[in-house]
């Protein structure tokens, strides 16, 4: 989690079947929705070769407690993996993508965006607060960051730093105001 420097109310960008109530997949700005694919992206991709395999997916849908049927999971994928390829490249992830926001979702064109994305932000948000109590904490910050097989995760200072570039009251936790700012703040390198 990089954040933009500046002000509090500046933020400068950079850009890099069936139903359910749960919205965490459905993305409704298509800037922020680019940039959140992109990331989820280059997460699965653990071996960094531009393709994420069944495999990968698989093993990052269960390291985040989302167990999938590897079968359902393998179905699902299989139509969108391009002839040679050995897994989906981002395209292909883009595709899926829409294609399962259309299978789940459908097209709400009445949506409120507003609304959709403080949705969008609270599922995320909840992913984070594993306790639920309406926080933050380094600790809780290090244990996603570590299922992720992030870097990050295996060194407390570090998180530590992290939750404190975006806590504004100074309390050690990041509460979801913070975590709405510190989103509509972040950074994405190009790669």
């Amino acid at each position: 989690m990089e954040t933009a420097g500046g002000s509090a109310g500046q933020c400068n960008r950079s850009l890099g079947g069936r139903n359910t109530s749960s919205s965490s997949f459905r993305l409704r700005s298509p800037s922020l929705n680019k940039v959140r694919l992109r990331r989820i992206f280059d997460i699965f991709d653990k071996n960094n070769d531009g393709m994420i395999t069944i495999d990968e997916l698989s093993q990052a849908l269960g390291l985040l407690g989302l167990n999938a049927d590897m079968g359902e999971i393998e179905s699902t994928i299989q139509s969108h993996i391009q002839p040679g390829n050995v897994g989906l490249t981002y395209k292909d992830f883009e595709d899926l993508h829409v294609s399962l926001n259309k299978v789940f979702f459908g097209f709400e064109e009445d949506v409120d965006e507003k609304a959709q994305d403080e949705s969008d932000l609270s599922e995320a948000f909840k992913v984070f607060d594993e306790d639920g109590d309406g926080y933050i904490s380094a600790r809780e910050l290090q244990v996603v960051l570590s299922k992720l097989g992030l870097q990050e995760g295996t060194e407390i200072d570090r998180v530590e730093k992290m939750i404190s570039s975006v806590d504004r009251n100074h309390d050690g936790r990041v509460d979801f105001f913070e975590f709405k700012n510190m989103m509509s703040c972040v950074i994405v390198p190009s790669s």
